[in-house]
Protein backbone atom coordinates (compact mmCIF):
# COMPACT_ATOMS: atom_id res chain seq x y z
CA UNK A 1 0.00 0.00 0.00
CA UNK A 2 1.53 3.34 -1.13
CA UNK A 3 2.32 5.99 1.45
CA UNK A 4 0.29 9.19 1.69
CA UNK A 5 2.90 11.52 0.21
CA UNK A 6 1.04 14.67 1.25
CA UNK A 7 1.20 13.64 4.91
CA UNK A 8 4.90 12.86 4.84
CA UNK A 9 5.73 16.01 2.85
CA UNK A 10 3.78 18.07 5.41
CA UNK A 11 5.79 16.43 8.19
CA UNK A 12 8.99 17.57 6.47
CA UNK A 13 7.69 21.11 6.04
CA UNK A 14 6.47 21.33 9.64
CA UNK A 15 9.87 20.26 10.97
CA UNK A 16 12.16 21.99 8.50
CA UNK A 17 12.78 25.05 10.69
CA UNK A 18 13.01 23.15 13.96
CA UNK A 19 16.36 23.97 15.65
CA UNK A 20 16.96 26.46 12.82
CA UNK A 21 14.81 29.27 14.23
CA UNK A 22 16.93 31.98 12.63
CA UNK A 23 15.40 31.09 9.24
CA UNK A 24 12.06 32.41 10.48
CA UNK A 25 13.50 35.89 11.03
CA UNK A 26 13.82 36.80 7.36
CA UNK A 27 11.60 38.08 4.58
CA UNK A 28 9.46 35.15 3.42
CA UNK A 29 9.44 34.88 -0.39
CA UNK A 30 7.50 31.60 -0.59
CA UNK A 31 4.64 33.28 -2.47
CA UNK A 32 7.02 34.24 -5.29
CA UNK A 33 8.15 30.67 -5.97
CA UNK A 34 7.15 29.43 -9.44
CA UNK A 35 6.60 25.70 -10.01
CA UNK A 36 8.43 24.95 -6.78
CA UNK A 37 11.84 25.70 -8.26
CA UNK A 38 12.39 29.40 -9.12
CA UNK A 39 11.80 32.68 -7.27
CA UNK A 40 10.42 35.50 -9.42
CA UNK A 41 9.86 38.89 -7.78
CA UNK A 42 8.68 41.92 -9.77
CA UNK A 43 10.78 44.94 -8.75
CA UNK A 44 9.52 48.51 -9.13
CA UNK A 45 11.77 50.94 -10.97
CA UNK A 46 13.35 54.13 -9.66
CA UNK A 47 11.25 56.53 -7.59
CA UNK A 48 10.10 59.76 -9.30
CA UNK A 49 12.03 62.97 -8.65
CA UNK A 50 10.27 65.54 -6.44
CA UNK A 51 10.73 69.26 -7.18
CA UNK A 52 9.87 71.93 -4.65
CA UNK A 53 7.95 74.96 -6.00
CA UNK A 54 8.31 73.89 -9.62
CA UNK A 55 8.72 76.87 -11.98
CA UNK A 56 9.67 75.15 -15.24
CA UNK A 57 6.95 73.63 -17.39
CA UNK A 58 6.22 71.22 -18.87
CA UNK A 59 7.77 68.85 -16.40
CA UNK A 60 10.09 66.19 -17.80
CA UNK A 61 8.29 62.92 -18.40
CA UNK A 62 10.29 59.89 -17.26
CA UNK A 63 9.22 56.38 -18.09
CA UNK A 64 9.58 53.97 -15.20
CA UNK A 65 11.55 50.85 -16.04
CA UNK A 66 10.66 47.87 -13.90
CA UNK A 67 12.94 44.89 -13.43
CA UNK A 68 12.56 41.33 -12.22
CA UNK A 69 14.52 39.50 -9.54
CA UNK A 70 14.86 35.85 -10.43
CA UNK A 71 16.95 33.12 -8.86
CA UNK A 72 16.73 29.31 -8.79
CA UNK A 73 16.18 27.38 -5.60
CA UNK A 74 18.81 24.85 -4.68
CA UNK A 75 17.81 21.20 -4.52
CA UNK A 76 18.68 19.31 -1.35
CA UNK A 77 18.17 15.54 -1.33
CA UNK A 78 18.77 12.91 1.32
CA UNK A 79 20.35 9.53 0.65
CA UNK A 80 17.74 6.76 0.40
CA UNK A 81 16.94 4.77 3.52
CA UNK A 82 15.84 1.15 3.65
CA UNK A 83 12.80 0.68 5.91
CA UNK A 84 11.07 -2.70 6.26
CA UNK A 85 7.28 -2.59 6.38
CA UNK A 86 6.97 1.21 6.62
CA UNK A 87 3.36 1.02 5.44
CA UNK A 88 2.39 -0.24 8.89
CA UNK A 89 3.34 3.09 10.52
CA UNK A 90 1.52 5.40 8.11
CA UNK A 91 -0.31 7.91 10.31
CA UNK A 92 1.61 7.83 13.56
CA UNK A 93 3.58 11.04 14.07
CA UNK A 94 6.06 9.32 16.37
CA UNK A 95 6.62 6.58 13.81
CA UNK A 96 7.06 9.15 11.03
CA UNK A 97 9.69 10.84 13.17
CA UNK A 98 11.39 7.49 13.63
CA UNK A 99 11.33 6.76 9.89
CA UNK A 100 12.49 10.07 8.43
CA UNK A 101 13.48 12.13 11.48
CA UNK A 102 17.17 11.81 10.66
CA UNK A 103 16.51 12.75 7.03
CA UNK A 104 14.76 15.96 8.05
CA UNK A 105 17.33 16.82 10.74
CA UNK A 106 20.18 16.45 8.26
CA UNK A 107 18.34 18.39 5.55
CA UNK A 108 17.52 21.33 7.80
CA UNK A 109 21.07 21.55 9.15
CA UNK A 110 22.57 21.51 5.66
CA UNK A 111 20.01 24.01 4.37
CA UNK A 112 20.67 26.28 7.37
CA UNK A 113 24.42 26.19 6.68
CA UNK A 114 23.89 27.09 3.03
CA UNK A 115 21.36 29.89 3.63
CA UNK A 116 23.77 31.53 6.09
CA UNK A 117 26.41 31.61 3.35
CA UNK A 118 23.90 33.16 0.96
CA UNK A 119 23.15 35.88 3.54
CA UNK A 120 26.77 36.49 4.49
CA UNK A 121 28.32 39.86 3.57
CA UNK A 122 31.02 39.78 0.91
CA UNK A 123 32.11 43.44 0.91
CA UNK A 124 34.56 45.06 3.32
CA UNK A 125 32.09 47.82 4.17
CA UNK A 126 29.87 45.27 5.90
CA UNK A 127 32.55 43.80 8.17
CA UNK A 128 33.36 44.50 11.81
CA UNK A 129 36.43 42.94 13.45
CA UNK A 130 36.53 41.40 16.92
CA UNK A 131 38.62 43.41 19.36
CA UNK A 132 39.12 41.39 22.55
CA UNK A 133 42.11 39.63 24.02
CA UNK A 134 43.74 36.71 22.23
CA UNK A 135 41.99 33.35 22.62
CA UNK A 136 42.64 30.00 20.99
CA UNK A 137 40.98 29.55 17.60
CA UNK A 138 37.93 27.32 18.03
CA UNK A 139 37.05 26.24 14.48
CA UNK A 140 37.91 22.56 13.85
CA UNK A 141 40.83 23.16 11.46
CA UNK A 142 41.91 26.62 12.64
CA UNK A 143 45.17 27.10 14.50
CA UNK A 144 46.75 29.90 16.50
CA UNK A 145 44.81 32.66 18.25
CA UNK A 146 41.97 35.01 17.38
CA UNK A 147 40.61 38.15 19.00
CA UNK A 148 37.83 37.48 21.49
CA UNK A 149 34.29 38.72 20.78
CA UNK A 150 33.27 41.64 23.01
CA UNK A 151 29.97 43.41 23.50
CA UNK A 152 31.64 46.50 22.01
CA UNK A 153 31.88 44.60 18.71
CA UNK A 154 28.10 44.23 18.64
CA UNK A 155 27.87 47.92 19.41
CA UNK A 156 30.06 48.62 16.36
CA UNK A 157 27.74 46.49 14.19
CA UNK A 158 24.77 48.48 15.51
CA UNK A 159 26.50 51.76 14.68
CA UNK A 160 27.23 50.57 11.14
CA UNK A 161 23.58 49.64 10.58
CA UNK A 162 22.40 52.95 12.08
CA UNK A 163 24.61 54.89 9.66
CA UNK A 164 23.02 52.96 6.79
CA UNK A 165 19.52 53.96 8.00
CA UNK A 166 18.54 50.37 8.69
CA UNK A 167 15.37 49.87 10.72
CA UNK A 168 16.15 49.48 14.41
CA UNK A 169 13.44 46.89 14.94
CA UNK A 170 13.76 43.17 14.14
CA UNK A 171 17.54 43.02 14.31
CA UNK A 172 19.17 39.67 14.99
CA UNK A 173 22.66 38.34 15.64
CA UNK A 174 23.54 34.65 15.31
CA UNK A 175 26.58 33.46 17.29
CA UNK A 176 28.27 30.09 17.40
CA UNK A 177 28.48 28.49 20.84
CA UNK A 178 32.11 29.45 21.44
CA UNK A 179 31.58 33.12 20.55
CA UNK A 180 28.44 33.22 22.70
CA UNK A 181 30.54 31.99 25.63
CA UNK A 182 33.14 34.65 24.89
CA UNK A 183 30.47 37.32 24.97
CA UNK A 184 28.92 36.07 28.18
CA UNK A 185 32.32 36.16 29.91
CA UNK A 186 31.82 39.92 30.10
CA UNK A 187 31.52 40.90 33.76
CA UNK A 188 29.04 43.68 32.99
CA UNK A 189 26.67 41.20 31.35
CA UNK A 190 26.96 38.81 34.28
CA UNK A 191 25.63 41.56 36.57
CA UNK A 192 22.42 41.97 34.58
CA UNK A 193 19.12 40.50 35.71
CA UNK A 194 19.10 37.20 33.81
CA UNK A 195 15.31 36.87 34.14
CA UNK A 196 14.97 39.89 31.86
CA UNK A 197 17.72 38.85 29.44
CA UNK A 198 17.10 35.16 28.76
CA UNK A 199 14.39 33.49 26.70
CA UNK A 200 15.65 29.94 26.32
CA UNK A 201 12.28 28.59 25.13
CA UNK A 202 12.12 30.99 22.21
CA UNK A 203 15.71 30.39 21.24
CA UNK A 204 16.62 34.03 21.87
CA UNK A 205 19.41 34.10 24.41
CA UNK A 206 19.54 37.80 25.16
CA UNK A 207 19.00 41.22 23.68
CA UNK A 208 21.99 43.52 23.44
CA UNK A 209 22.46 46.82 21.58
CA UNK A 210 19.19 46.27 19.74
CA UNK A 211 20.05 42.73 18.56
CA UNK A 212 18.19 39.59 19.52
CA UNK A 213 21.06 37.18 20.12
CA UNK A 214 20.64 33.59 18.99
CA UNK A 215 22.98 30.63 19.31
CA UNK A 216 23.87 27.88 16.85
CA UNK A 217 26.60 25.24 16.98
CA UNK A 218 28.23 26.82 13.91
CA UNK A 219 27.51 29.98 11.92
CA UNK A 220 29.96 31.23 9.28
CA UNK A 221 33.55 30.57 8.32
CA UNK A 222 35.60 33.18 6.46
CA UNK A 223 38.96 32.66 4.80
CA UNK A 224 41.83 35.03 5.43
CA UNK A 225 43.38 35.26 1.95
CA UNK A 226 43.29 38.90 0.90
CA UNK A 227 39.77 40.27 1.20
CA UNK A 228 37.77 38.10 3.64
CA UNK A 229 35.07 36.02 2.01
CA UNK A 230 32.66 33.39 3.36
CA UNK A 231 33.82 29.90 2.52
CA UNK A 232 31.72 27.93 0.07
CA UNK A 233 29.22 25.33 1.21
CA UNK A 234 31.06 22.10 2.06
CA UNK A 235 34.54 23.63 1.69
CA UNK A 236 37.38 21.90 3.54
CA UNK A 237 38.65 23.46 6.75
CA UNK A 238 41.94 25.35 6.91
CA UNK A 239 44.34 26.55 9.59
CA UNK A 240 43.55 30.17 8.67
CA UNK A 241 39.75 29.85 9.03
CA UNK A 242 38.02 32.65 10.94
CA UNK A 243 34.65 32.35 12.67
CA UNK A 244 32.05 35.09 12.33
CA UNK A 245 28.86 36.39 13.90
CA UNK A 246 26.08 37.22 11.43
CA UNK A 247 23.97 40.31 12.20
CA UNK A 248 20.95 41.25 10.11
CA UNK A 249 17.68 43.13 9.98
CA UNK A 250 14.71 40.94 9.13
CA UNK A 251 13.84 42.68 5.85
CA UNK A 252 17.46 42.72 4.66
CA UNK A 253 17.59 38.97 4.00
CA UNK A 254 15.25 36.56 2.28
CA UNK A 255 14.44 32.88 2.23
CA UNK A 256 12.12 30.93 -0.04
CA UNK A 257 10.82 27.38 0.28
CA UNK A 258 9.78 25.58 -2.89
CA UNK A 259 9.02 21.97 -3.68
CA UNK A 260 9.03 19.42 -0.87
CA UNK A 261 8.71 15.79 -1.90
CA UNK A 262 9.03 12.30 -0.48
CA UNK A 263 9.91 9.29 -2.61
CA UNK A 264 9.24 5.61 -2.19
CA UNK A 265 10.02 2.27 -3.78
CA UNK A 266 7.91 -0.46 -2.23
CA UNK A 267 8.83 -4.11 -1.71
CA UNK A 268 12.24 -3.88 -3.28
CA UNK A 269 13.38 -7.46 -4.02
CA UNK A 270 17.04 -6.63 -3.35
CA UNK A 271 16.45 -4.96 0.02
CA UNK A 272 13.45 -7.02 1.16
CA UNK A 273 11.66 -3.89 2.19
CA UNK A 274 10.86 -0.32 1.16
CA UNK A 275 13.24 2.48 0.08
CA UNK A 276 12.56 6.13 0.96
CA UNK A 277 14.23 9.50 0.38
CA UNK A 278 13.32 13.20 0.60
CA UNK A 279 13.81 16.32 -1.52
CA UNK A 280 13.56 20.00 -0.55
CA UNK A 281 14.06 23.04 -2.76
CA UNK A 282 15.05 26.19 -0.91
CA UNK A 283 17.03 29.36 -1.49
CA UNK A 284 17.84 32.77 -0.08
CA UNK A 285 19.65 36.04 -0.76
CA UNK A 286 20.60 39.43 0.58
CA UNK A 287 17.83 41.78 -0.51
CA UNK A 288 19.95 44.91 -1.04
CA UNK A 289 22.51 45.16 -3.82
CA UNK A 290 25.25 46.57 -1.60
CA UNK A 291 24.35 44.25 1.28
CA UNK A 292 23.18 46.95 3.69
CA UNK A 293 21.42 45.64 6.74
CA UNK A 294 23.68 42.56 7.02
CA UNK A 295 26.95 42.69 8.97
CA UNK A 296 29.54 40.03 9.77
CA UNK A 297 31.63 40.35 12.93
CA UNK A 298 34.84 38.56 11.94
CA UNK A 299 37.28 37.01 14.36
CA UNK A 300 40.74 38.26 13.43
CA UNK A 301 44.29 37.35 14.39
Amino acid sequence: MAIQKEIWAKYIMDNLFKDQEFLQYAFNADEYVLQGAVVHIPQAGAKPTVVKNRSTFPATVVRRTDTDITYPLDEYTSDPTHIPHADTVELSYDKMDSVIGEHVATLREQIGDDILIKWAPTTAGQYVATSGADVSAHLPSATGTRKKLLKEDLKAARTLMNKQNILKSDRYALLDSDMMDQLLDDEDLKKRDSSLELDMKGGVITRLYGFNLMERSSVLVYNSAGTPAPKAFGAAGAATDNAAVLCWQKNAVERALGEVDFFERLKDPEYYGDIYSALVRMGGRKRRTAGEGVVSILQVT
